[in-house]
């Protein structure tokens, strides 16, 4: 896909404490790669993937494919960058939260990331994947996969066990976010929660403008 030629620009943001892996996650989905030096976020980064969505029919059968631009916007865990952090939350449509297997305060964290997005996201449930990340080191593990599966569904969220190190469930999560958000905007009547700038018109047919103005108060969506 060339430069602008893309149905949807849909934006995701990676949260969770420093240190969780939250950079590292994102490079090893869009370039599939690995950095095993620690680089401190500081503010706000972003990496950027085109993928082709296909949505599922009522009957199972998949439709004509989407074009999505992806953004994955980086943020810093840092408690002196919260302010900076939560001002993205509102116009992301969707959210990787992050914590590391190997470190339980990251976990226990958790409610707090996820008390932060109802307070400041579109909406009071916004669409959450959650990402028990360095599932490798399983000597380190301090975090049991059935403590973080029974945390995730009482929050009613998907749960990956992902190794940002060598790929495991990275692509997966993000694409189950992806799915969630897009049959969002397909069954939701109020889409006064989806940014402008999503759709892209390029002229092609058969695409609803689904971005319409502002008008409702937050957690008023119908979804």
């Amino acid at each position: 896909m060339s430069d602008g030629d893309y149905d949807y620009l849909i934006k995701f943001l990676a949260l969770g404490d420093s240190g969780v892996g939250k950079t590292s996650f994102l490079y090893q989905y869009t370039d599939k790669k690995f950095n095993s030096k620690f680089i401190t976020t500081v503010g706000i980064d972003f990496r950027e993937k085109r993928v082709v969505y296909k949505s599922n029919g009522p009957e199972g059968a998949a439709g004509r494919g989407q074009r999505i631009h992806v953004q994955l916007w980086d943020t810093a865990g840092q408690e002196r960058f919260r302010s900076l952090t939560t001002a993205f939350f509102r116009d992301a449509m969707g959210f990787l939260l992050l914590f590391d297997l190997t470190n339980e305060q990251s976990f226990l964290n958790v409610r707090n990331w996820m008390s932060q997005l109802q307070m400041h996201a579109y909406c009071e449930n916004p669409d959450v994947v959650l990402c028990g990340n360095k599932c490798d080191l399983q000597e380190q593990r301090a975090v049991r996969e059935d403590e973080a599966r029974e945390l995730a569904d009482k929050y009613g969220i998907p749960y990956f066990e992902t190794s940002a190190a060598n790929g495991q469930f990275v692509s997966q999560a993000v694409d189950v976010l992806l799915d969630l958000i897009m049959k969002r905007m397909e069954r939701c009547v109020d889409k006064s929660w989806i940014p402008d700038g999503t759709v892209r018109s390029n002229g092609h047919s058969g695409h609803t403008d689904i971005t319409e103005p502002k008008t409702q108060e937050k957690g008023k969506c119908a979804c």
